[in-house]
């Protein structure tokens, strides 16, 4: 079994049909799986677990129930795989968009668990990995227009060019050990003030 899957919860209110589930994981070399049975303070028993993958079994999901579901993947942000009987397009875009990694129609087969499991928990990595550089991106396009706009208030106080106008604030940001951006910031609130 994949190194990054060593925790496992499972959640189905079939107990015969979890406890498969659950044996499955075991002959596919997992030794720590929990069974959940009851959707009764779900979210906050997910937690104290602090699984690596969550496997939820839906033989008919129902529209209230695939919701509970989503509530807690999207609030517990782990690769979460999802087992249904039935296709329902609005439930799978729905699953998807809440960021389930894998939903599997009508093939729960403990043969394939392990390899279902370790494609879940790849597409969970690269998805947040692409989330992350979005983050990063945005941010550092946030600041450039932060800077931008503190060099254009000390073009126009200072009678600065756009040149010397970032060299002030790169030595401002070298003397204060702090970030260009963070000097840009100071220089937009101070000309509020001013």
């Amino acid at each position: 079994m994949d190194d990054r899957i060593g925790n496992v919860v499972v959640i189905d209110r079939d107990i015969e049909r979890g406890a498969l589930i659950e044996e499955g994981l075991r002959e596919a070399g997992l030794r720590d799986v929990t069974l959940i049975t009851d959707g009764n303070n779900l979210l906050n028993r997910i937690l104290a677990i602090d699984p690596d993958v969550i496997l939820i079994d839906l033989e008919n999901p129902r529209r209230d129930t695939v919701e509970q579901m989503l509530r807690v993947s999207q609030q517990v942000k782990r690769p979460v795989v999802m087992f249904a009987d039935e296709s329902e397009p609005e439930l799978i875009r729905k699953a998807i968009k809440a960021g389930v990694s894998a939903y599997i129609v009508d093939g729960l087969q403990k043969s394939r668990l392990k390899s279902i499991l370790e494609v879940a928990v790849a597409r969970f990595e690269q998805f947040h990995a692409v989330e992350a550089e979005v983050e990063r991106l945005q941010t550092a396009l946030e600041d450039r227009k932060t800077i931008e706009r503190a060099k254009g208030i000390l073009m126009e106080t200072r009678q600065l060019s756009e040149k010397e106008a970032y060299a002030l604030l790169r030595r401002a940001a070298m003397n204060e050990k702090k970030k260009l951006s963070e000097i840009a910031e100071l220089v937009i609130g101070a000309s509020r003030i001013g």
